[in-house]
């Protein structure tokens, strides 16, 4: 496991944001046996990302994060469909809303300006292709380069990554896992993107590796600036590379704040829960699980989504929805053991 660091200087809170999600709603919208019925995978999250920032996503699985970064990069298939809000992006100070692009427009910023590394590298490479070509059918058409400065730019750029350029002429089987895993991560920044969405990138890979992949990412990120969307269930891995962290639960934003607030003074139960849950060094007390389990995104339950398996609930918390509020600067919490119940 990571090494927890804490010391990350956060974003410039001045500079106007890269990516701006309002009030964004992504449902799975199904018909089976004469029923419908919505899975609210997302409902109702707001937040930002500024220039340079790596923002965190975290939360147990099935409560929406793969989801929420599926609608953020515009990559929706049924029967996923976004029944509200906007995603913006700025590139260029030019503000793009990724859902009023045409699919050619939404194709020019793919990979030049907007990037993915994807959960598990097996699901990007081709298993019968070797490495180059996904270099070619992904990186070639976004560089505006001739095919020799192309590939002397790729040779050049996996070479700043500690990879031998020799990769390209293998098959994915014949790379280690970590080694599919770094070569994804080149693939996906060799364009230098602007913004990079990371979807679970150290799964399935042991601490070492892993600890190797989170420094090649944020070396990446420091020599590009480059804003980062890193989504993990994995606390430690967000005190080792985010500099905020955003925790979702059940489809909903609960809490946001500055990395090394969110560790030593979260407000939230559930992330109070995920934060103490972590292991430290001489520490061998025994950890109280969380009651109950994550509820049922196509019927959640009324008022705060949290309330049946929260230590503070109150009649409040069954019946009302807790805004997001500031409780601090740059601190945010959907809580009303925080900000009090409604009058």
């Amino acid at each position: 496991m990571p090494t927890a660091v804490l010391q990350t200087p956060p974003a410039p809170a001045a500079a106007e944001p890269v990516l701006v999600v309002d009030r964004l709603r992504a449902y799975y919208r199904t018909h089976a046996f004469g029923l419908d019925r919505d899975i609210r995978a997302v409902d109702d999250i707001s937040l930002t990302v500024a220039p340079g920032e790596v923002y965190g996503i975290a939360g147990e699985s099935s409560s929406g994060k793969t989801t929420l970064i599926k609608t953020i990069v515009g990559a929706i298939r049924p029967p996923l469909a976004v029944v509200g809000g906007s995603v913006r992006f700025r590139f260029g100070g030019e503000i793009r809303d990724i859902y009023a692009l045409t699919p050619a427009e939404l194709q020019t910023i793919r990979w030049r300006h907007l990037s993915c590394i994807l959960q598990g590298s097996m699901n990007v490479l081709n298993p019968v292709r070797q490495i180059r070509h996904s270099f070619q059918d992904f990186a070639f058409p976004h560089m505006g380069l001739k095919p020799a400065a192309f590939w002397q730019a790729v040779r050049a750029h996996l070479a700043r990554l500690d990879l031998d350029p020799a990769v390209l002429d293998s098959y994915p089987h014949q790379l280690s896992g970590g080694m599919r895993q770094r070569t994804t991560i080149a693939l996906a920044t060799v364009c230098t993107p602007e913004f990079i969405v990371a979807d679970e990138p150290t799964t399935a890979l042991d601490v070492i590796v892993q600890r190797d992949v989170l420094t090649m990412l944020r070396d990446i990120q420091r020599r590009l600036g480059s804003s980062f969307l890193f989504v993990t269930h994995d606390m430690s891995v967000h005190a080792t590379v985010s500099d905020r962290v955003g925790i979702v639960y059940a489809g909903r934003l609960v809490e946001e704040a500055e990395t090394p607030t969110l560790f030593r003074g979260a407000l939230h139960p559930y992330t109070q829960h995920l934060v103490a849950s972590l292991p430290r060094i001489g520490d061998t007390t025994r950890r109280a699980s969380l009651p109950g389990r994550p509820p049922s995104l196509a019927d959640p339950p009324s008022g705060c989504r949290f309330h049946p398996r929260c230590p503070l609930a109150m009649d409040v918390c069954r019946e009302k929805v807790p805004a997001l509020v500031e409780a601090a600067p740059r601190h945010r919490v959907a809580c009303f053991a925080v900000s009090g119940a409604p009058s």
